[in-house]
C-alpha cells in the first residue's frame, strides 16, 4: 500500500489533542506526518514523559500487536497531521511489504533502547547528572540542529519530571549551564545547547569522584 493511497486515513490534530489514553483498548495506530506527539505514563501520582515523537515516527502499535490496553497516553504537543492505521490495515501492509515489517521491528528495537536509557538515567544517584543525561537524551531524540546549536523543545519543569528530580535542581543545573555558555534558555520556552560535545565533557567532570559531592 503506497503512501498516497494511505492519505485518506489521515487527519489533522490540534495542539493538546489526545490521541489515546493510558488504559484504553486500541485497534489502531498513528503515523506522525507533521507536528509532535508526547508519550506520557502515570507513575504513582506523577505523569512522566517517555518520548517526544516527530514526523516519520509511529505510536500506538503495541495495543495492536499484543491486544492489551494502551500502556501510555499520547498527546499532540504541536499541531500536525497523522495517519490512522487500523489493525487490519497494518496486518495487510506487513504481510505484503517486508520493508514495512523491517522498519517496524527496527522502531520497536529503538524504543526498547530508549526505555533502557531512561531506566539507567533514573538509577543514577546524582540528581544533577540525571538532569544533564536527560537533556542529552532529548537532544539526541528530537533535537533540531541549527547554526547556533541544537534546539530542544523542553522546559525545566518537563525536564525535572522526566528524570525524577525537584524543579529547583533542574533550574540550578540549567542556570549553571547558561553561565558556562553551554546552553541558552530562550524566551520561547526552548533550550539551545551550543555544543553537545562540550555538554558531555561537563557531564564527565561532574562524574569525577572529586566532584561527586557539593560541586557548585
Amino acid at each position: 500500500m503506497t503512501e498516497p493511497s494511505l492519505a485518506r486515513f489521515g487527519r489533522d490534530f490540534a495542539d493538546g489533542e489526545v490521541l489515546f489514553q493510558e488504559g484504553e483498548t486500541g485497534d489502531h495506530m498513528f503515523v506522525v506526518q507533521s507536528g509532535k506527539v508526547r508519550i506520557t505514563k502515570r507513575v504513582g501520582q506523577r505523569e512522566r514523559s517517555l518520548a517526544l515523537l516527530g514526523p516519520g515516527e509511529f505510536v500506538g502499535e503495541m495495543a495492536i500487536l499484543n491486544g492489551k490496553p494502551r500502556t501510555a497516553t499520547a498527546t499532540m504537543v504541536e499541531a500536525g497531521h497523522c495517519l490512522i492505521i487500523s489493525a487490519q490495515t497494518l496486518e495487510a501492509m506487513v504481510a505484503k511489504n517486508t520493508e514495512i515489517a523491517l522498519r517496524l521491528i527496527k522502531k520497536l528495537a529503538h524504543r526498547l533502547d530508549a526505555a533502557d536509557a531512561l531506566v539507567e538515567i533514573l538509577m543514577h544517584q546524582d540528581p544533577r547528572v540525571r538532569v544533564i543525561l536527560g537533556l542529552e537524551r532529548w537532544a539526541d531524540a528530537v533535537g533540531q540542529p541549527t547554526e547556533q546549536g541544537t534546539v530542544v523543545r523542553l522546559g525545566a519543569a518537563e525536564l525535572a519530571d522526566d528524570v525524577g528530580v525537584d524543579r529547583s535542581v533542574a533550574d540550578d543545573v540549567l542556570n549553571r549551564l547558561s553561565r558556562l555558555r553551554l546552553l541558552q534558555q530562550r524566551s520561547d520556552g526552548t533550550l539551545l545547547i551550543s555544543d553537545v560535545t562540550r555538554l558531555q565533557d561537563f557531564l564527565e567532570f561532574l562524574q569525577m569522584p572529586s566532584n561527586s559531592h557539593g560541586a557548585k
